[in-house]
């Protein structure tokens, strides 16, 4: 298959670059500067400019683009880019798939912070949206900017991601180096579910669902059982072989972490449960195992 990627420089998108070429398929990547050769081809989402020959050639447009997450929370400026640069992107692509004759299938990046707090009951794709989160509101003008495509009948998998769990990369690298200097702590009341995902299967999954042609919709990116913030903050002190008895008050957690307060305090019990009806078969269903995978 032929697969155009937005992003692919990034972390998910290099991993999910390099896997899909091993298996056979031919993957472009849409780059801001020079193109450094035929893999690569030019774009600029803020001036609306990419090349249509390339998108209207593809069997798959995936989107991962946008500002990173961890920034200042505090920020006008960083709440911006986070928002525009998610929107902008999943916009320009779903208009040019939707001028093709034969729209491609667009696999559209989101968070699964789309929900908002659901306490402690599960959460499955059918579950409707809660709360007025910064989060939760971008990654609803998020899901509306791939409508263009949708409406062009285009096959749209929108994926509903949850912190991906790798040694090398944000989270899990800060917190590792947290636990193990002995700062290891649960936050707020630790009660609240924290959905996450492997690596492998966060990979594993979107390859299975651009190769899947006959699925579309919104995928919660996460593995099956979902732990609370207790049980990550243990799993992981064990996994590290460290203490972690400490916790940090909810009042000084919302203090620090102002717009993203209620993505760490807010609670999403997320249940892949598109993905299992698809017929995916995740390999981490658990947070030990999604640790073991992270860390190994």
């Amino acid at each position: 298959m032929r697969v155009v990627i937005a992003g692919a420089s990034g972390f998910l998108g290099t991993h999910l670059s390099d896997h899909l070429r091993v298996h056979g398929h031919e993957v472009t990547a849409l780059v801001r500067g020079e193109p450094g050769s035929a893999h690569e081809s030019r774009w600029d989402p803020a001036a609306g400019s990419i090349d249509a020959a390339v998108i209207e050639s593809a069997d798959a447009v995936v989107n991962l683009a946008g500002a990173p997450i961890a920034g200042n929370p505090h920020s006008r400026k960083w709440a911006r880019e986070v928002l525009e640069s998610r929107v902008s992107t999943t916009r320009l692509l779903a208009e040019t798939i939707a001028e093709t004759a034969r729209p491609a299938a667009f696999l559209a990046g989101n968070g699964i912070a789309w929900y908002g707090d659901h306490g402690t009951s599960p959460v499955t794709e059918d579950t409707p949206s809660t709360g007025d989160a910064f989060l939760t509101n971008v990654s609803h003008e998020w899901s509306e900017a791939a409508d263009p495509a949708r409406k062009a009948g285009a096959r749209v998998c929108e994926l509903r991601t949850s912190p991906v769990m790798d040694r090398t990369s944000p989270p899990l690298k800060q917190l590792r180096l947290l636990f193990q200097a002995g700062g290891g702590a649960r936050l707020g009341s630790g009660e609240q579910f924290m959905p996450m995902i492997s690596l492998r299967d966060w990979v594993g999954a979107v390859s299975y669902l651009i190769e899947s042609r006959d699925v579309s919709g919104a995928f919660n990116l996460c593995c099956p059982h979902t732990p609370t913030n207790a049980e990550f903050t243990k799993a992981l002190a064990a996994a590290l072989r460290r203490k972690a008895f400490l916790a940090v008050p909810a009042p000084l957690m919302k203090l620090a972490a102002g717009d993203l307060a209620p993505e760490v305090l807010g609670s999403v019990n997320a249940r892949p449960a598109a993905l299992e009806r698809a017929g995916y078969d995740f390999e981490d269903e658990d947070v030990r195992e999604v640790l073991t995978a992270a860390l190994s």
